[in-house]
């Protein structure tokens, strides 16, 4: 690779964050090694770093359940009934594949941390312990769909990642990647108007920092078409609405709940497809939590 040089944004815990000239997105600077990596993600990550994660998965399923039902409905939309094969790679908790096996997937996920896939194997569904690898890779095989939620942030080199998961698909098929939507307008005026410093920038868990024109072009890079664009519930807005929810849990798991009742209201009344138009128009406007973009091999 390239030297990674560009625009700094911002300074953290040792690391420059940049506008990267040679990967075309934004990530800290310099890359840690794979051995701090590998310890914080198989070690520590669901353990010391996120205690309550399981707990929260659990007591939020029925809400997960409306996300997830989002996405296997697009799947389904670009895929003949005969094709329904999904690798969840960063599967976590295994919840997504869950849902999926329900529906009828022939689902399989892998998930570095033995924490989380002990989990997800005590639900019944297949995951194993490991990282995506070109050795990792040819033992899995081929796959209709690839899902990559929260992934991409994590990994020190997205693009390597993105290629391989190419490769994987067969020809036709789907590739999802969901990210944070970093730098976006609602957290740049909390920035700019507020005594609010970069919360979002955070090397220890996210190296990379997309936004949806940025995520796009990586999947363009690498020869997918982008088939479809949407974006999460923008979060950011409470705080602009002066409910600061960082650095205190209990309010952001409140706001978090108010976000839950929207959505969940809105399915309740036969509205998810106004919901999902909504998050759509947010994507064109780089507004929205996270991004998820839909790419065709």
């Amino acid at each position: 690779m390239s030297e990674h040089i560009g625009r700094k944004l911002d300074s953290k815990e040792g690391f420059d964050i940049i506008e990267c000239e040679t990967c075309g997105f934004t990530h800290i600077s310099p890359l840690p090694s794979f051995e701090i990596l590998d310890k914080f993600y198989k070690e520590e990550f669901y353990v010391t770093e996120k205690p309550e994660f399981f707990k929260q998965k659990q007591e939020d399923e029925a809400w997960l359940n409306l996300q997830y039902s989002d996405r296997y409905d697009t799947f389904e939309q670009y895929l003949p009934n005969t094709r329904r094969t999904l690798l969840d790679v960063g599967a976590g908790a295994g919840y997504f594949l869950k849902h999926g096996q329900q529906r009828g997937w022939k689902v399989k996920g892998i998930e570095p941390s033995p924490h989380a896939v002990t989990y997800a194997q005590q639900m019944g569904v297949d995951e194993i312990v490991g990282y995506l690898t070109s050795e990792t890779s040819k033992a899995l095989g081929k796959f209709d769909v690839i899902n990559a939620s929260l992934v991409l942030e994590h990994v020190p080199n997205p693009i390597e990642l993105i290629e391989l998961m190419y490769d994987m698909l067969n020809d036709g098929g789907i590739l999802c990647i969901s990210t944070p939507n970093d730098y976006n307008p609602f957290q740049q005026t909390l920035t700019e108007v507020e005594d609010y410093q970069p919360w979002w920038v955070c090397p220890k868990h996210h190296i990379n920092y997309f936004s949806p024109d940025s995520l796009q072009r990586l999947l363009e890079r690498q020869e997918f078409t982008v088939v479809h664009k949407e974006s999460s519930f923008p979060l950011d807005m409470f705080l602009l609405m002066g409910d600061n929810y960082i650095g205190d849990g209990k309010l952001g798991r409140n706001c978090h709940h108010k976000r839950v009742r929207f959505e969940s209201q809105l399915a309740k009344a036969g509205k998810n497809d106004l919901k999902r138009a909504l998050y759509q128009a947010f994507a064109t406007l780089n507004i929205g939590r996270e991004i998820c973009i839909y790419g065709r091999k």
